[in-house]
């Protein structure tokens, strides 16, 4: 049954009995445990070391060990694979592996499918020992094709039990060598990508799974009449492949952060797990602290001794590093804060996407403390800004944020391999003496700035206090004393604006609409309104990198639409709703920051949904918000 031109996304044309496509997403779903992910990272690896651009993201179930064939345990892992640069997810799956009958149906939920949507479904349930099982599967089976998917049932766990034992132990590698026959995946290089994934395990078993991998491919070979190519970007420049975290990570080596201070928090936690395998051959240093708390003031502690430290948390750490962040603004003690955020409030959706803590990173302190907040809208940005983070905080002796999220985390992208540089490394401690009688905050009245003294240096000895304090560091409730205080930390973020630029439109400079997003909506973004361009509508977007202090020159920009919002993962109130009235109605956190700002009359369209948004829903928000 050849029903695959059905479902080919942008069809190219075929050959040699392979459909030609542009681009194609597939979906690997099992029980916690069984291995699609790995399997999923592995393919989306291999695609990108053949040229394709590459997003994935990543099914993660809210409990550590949920009970099997249950909605809730299900995971797993989407790719989407492209003939351009992959900037996202996309919209519904064209093709899905699943372990279970039961797994899809969490997918269904959350309309990842769609009618068409190429169901690849492990058949030994319908054969189980337990009649329930049985009858549950064909009930599902039958429900599949009635929803429209193209059902194929597979039988993985019987061919696995001819390589390994216990299936669940090798089903996952079966599926890569099935994957890589159905989209024309070279096998030399799926077998240099096992080896490397098992590159610590002994030599049976990456031999063992080698084997599992042929196994899937040669099974497909002989029984499968899908078969799709999804030719290759031609890019001259070498190219590494890796997720968000992995990149903040490889960002700290690159800036030259020696220590990195942290307490286990999801979806944040990688970046020390990789920090951890590398940073010592770099002279520094990861510390697991007991706590948040502990972690923050570790690294403060770093940083007043001139090492400047990164810590990295997640939400809920975020809310316990409240008054340790204070003291950095207060004492002007340089910091790097990576928050990897996810759904809130409270512990809230620990493993999914959310943007939610923009107000909480700029508010969420007593009193006035200004602070740098940078937002990558990509994978290489997640590299990059953190060597930007630390050259800032250094510069301006102040706690700089990098706002990445749960879906950059996880997300896995090729970019151009980083040619190191020299400059980016955090310079030597500076021991020369401190000018004799030099105040420690001696302000620049116009910039806010000061040269800062470390331990050690002769005569550099000086107060450090969350107090109020004067230029030489002695405590003081002086009224005049405290308003100056204030004003020139908070000149540091005027004097930091001034280094800005207005942001780059994406389309025309005027038009009917604007759209303004910030951290990995980008790609999102910018496909959808690539799609709503090529049907005549009068839309652009921009994207903002730099949330605090923000880019210049956006209300000119504003000026040149006749109407401006954003798009956000973050909470606003649905107008259709009976109770809310434009007095009462809350706006997404950008767009709230936005108004107050520009004074300009911004909408907001936002969702907590828990999912990276995908451009199809923002092309219908677009073709709904210019009546088409």
């Amino acid at each position: 049954m050849n029903q695959v031109n059905q479902v080919s996304a942008a069809p190219l044309g075929s050959s040699n009995g392979q459909v030609k496509l542009r681009q194609h997403v597939v979906e690997i779903v099992s029980d916690s445990g069984e291995g699609a992910q790995k399997a999923g990272q592995s393919f989306g690896a291999v695609c990108a070391k053949m040229g394709n651009g590459v997003w994935t993201v990543e099914i993660i179930p809210a409990d550590i060990q949920p009970p099997p064939r249950t909605k809730e345990s299900a995971s797993g892992i989407r790719i989407r694979i492209g003939s351009q640069e992959i900037t996202n997810a996309g919209d519904e799956a064209d093709l899905v592996v699943a372990f279970n009958e039961i797994v899809p149906y969490s997918r269904i939920d959350q309309d990842a499918f769609k009618e068409g949507t190429i169901l690849l479904i492990e058949n030994s349930w319908g054969t189980h020992d337990s009649l329930e099982i049985r009858e549950n599967y064909a009930r599902a089976i039958e429900d599949f094709k009635n929803r429209g998917l193209l059902v194929y049932e597979i039988p993985m766990e019987q061919e696995c039990l001819k390589v390994v034992p216990d299936a669940k132990r090798g089903k996952n590698m079966w599926v890569l060598g099935m994957l890589c026959h159905i989209y024309n995946r070279d096998l030399e290089t799926a077998e240099a990508q096992v080896k490397h994934s098992f590159r610590k395990k002994s030599s049976a078993v990456i031999n063992l799974n080698l084997t599992l991998l042929h196994a899937g491919y040669q099974w497909a070979a002989v029984n499968l009449d899908l078969r799709f190519d999804v030719p290759s970007m031609k890019k001259e420049e070498e190219l590494v492949v890796m997720n968000g975290n992995e990149a903040l990570g490889f960002g700290v080596l690159a800036a030259g952060i020696e220590v990195c201070s942290m307490y286990p928090i999801t979806p944040a936690t990688s970046v020390s797990h990789h920090l951890a395998e590398t940073i010592e051959q770099a002279g520094g240093l990861v510390h697991q602290a007991e706590d948040e708390i502990a972690a923050i003031g570790f690294a403060i502690g770093s940083s007043y001794a001139g090492k400047t430290a990164v810590t990295v948390t997640s939400g809920p750490g975020l809310a316990l590093k409240t008054e340790f962040l204070g003291l950095s603004s207060m004492a002007e003690v340089p910091l790097v804060i990576i928050n990897v955020q996810r759904g809130g409030p409270s512990t809230g959706l620990p493993t999914k996407v959310e943007q939610g803590d923009l107000l909480a990173v700029l508010y969420g302190q007593p009193g006035d403390t200004p602070k740098i907040v940078l937002a990558p809208s990509t994978i290489e940005e997640c590299f990059h800004f953190v060597i930007l983070a630390r050259q800032i905080a250094e510069a301006f002796r102040t706690p700089v944020f990098i706002l990445s999220d749960a879906n950059l985390a996880t997300g896995v992208q090729p970019w151009p391999k980083p040619k190191l540089r020299p400059e980016w490394l955090s310079p030597p401690i500076d021991q020369s003496p401190w000018q004799e009688g030099g105040a420690p905050y001696a302000w620049d009245d116009r910039t806010g700035l000061s040269k800062r003294p470390i331990p050690g240096q002769k005569n550099g000895m000086y107060t450090l206090t969350g107090l109020a304090h004067t230029e030489v560091g002695k405590v003081s409730y002086s009224p005049d004393q405290n308003q100056h205080g204030v004003a020139m930390r908070s000149h540091k973020l005027a004097s930091f604006s001034k280094t800005l630029k207005a942001p780059k439109i994406h389309g025309d400079e005027t038009g009917d609409l604007l759209i303004v997003g910030w951290g990995s909506t980008r790609g999102a973004i910018e496909e959808a309104v690539d799609d709503a361009r090529a049907l005549g509508l009068k839309v652009s977007t921009l994207h903002l990198r730099f949330l605090s202090p923000m880019e210049v020159g956006l209300k000119q920009i504003f000026a040149g639409f006749k109407k401006v919002m954003t798009v956000e993962i973050n909470y606003s109130d649905d107008t259709s709703a009976d109770i809310i009235t434009p007095e009462n109605r809350r706006y997404s956190q950008l767009a709230w920051l936005l108004r107050a700002q520009t004074l300009t009359d911004i909408d907001c369209f936002s969702n907590v949904h828990g999912q990276p948004l995908r451009p199809g829903k923002i092309l219908d928000m677009i073709k709904n918000q210019l009546h088409q």
